[in-house]
């Protein structure tokens, strides 16, 4: 049974549970199972050597969401082509497409968690009541090693985007 985290985070003010371990800067970052599409997986591996900046969102169909994935997806374009901006959500990759096409989102690559939530469980963002992810951003090097977290303590809540993204230009 994987491991609950109370008393870290809220949705509107209510308690909620995480699912999954906290991670933390230094750690070796977790592997995963995502779809790319309906039929292709995605992992960790396929993203070896770059340095990735895992923005996760619990449904692009959602104000801050929708935001922060326009935000990153601006940045992307400045970061480079050693650098892989990343979002994770549990959207059905029909959905995650539907809203890049209609949004103009080009550079960020959007990944659906809805098979097996193993993003979420191995990144400690799965949230047991209601099977999203918790708003959170990961900064991992070329060589997995995680090098910035942020866990929002409200899901509603913008994340740190100028710190995430100066944790990126560290390493390129």
């Amino acid at each position: 049974m994987a491991q609950e985290r109370t008393g870290v985070a809220t949705f509107k003010s209510n308690p909620i549970t995480l699912v999954g371990p906290e991670i933390k800067v230094g750690d070796k970052a977790p592997d995963f199972q995502v779809n790319k599409n309906l039929m292709e997986q995605a992992s960790l591996a396929d993203y070896a050597g770059k340095v990735k900046l895992i923005s996760v969102v619990p449904s692009l169909d959602t104000g801050v969401c929708d935001a922060q994935t326009r935000r990153f997806n601006e940045e992307a374009a400045k970061l480079g082509d050693n650098v892989v901006v990343l979002t994770v959500s549990v959207d059905l990759p029909f959905a995650q497409s539907r809203w890049c096409g209609a949004a103009g989102i080009d550079k960020v690559v959007t990944l659906s968690d809805y098979k097996s939530k193993s993003f979420g469980e191995a990144y400690g963002v799965l949230i047991k009541e209601i099977q999203l992810l918790m708003r959170s951003i990961f900064v991992i090097d070329a060589n997995d090693t995680v090098q910035y977290v942020e866990y929002l303590g409200e899901m509603t809540e913008h994340p740190n985007y100028e710190a995430a993204v100066e944790a990126v230009k560290k390493l390129v």
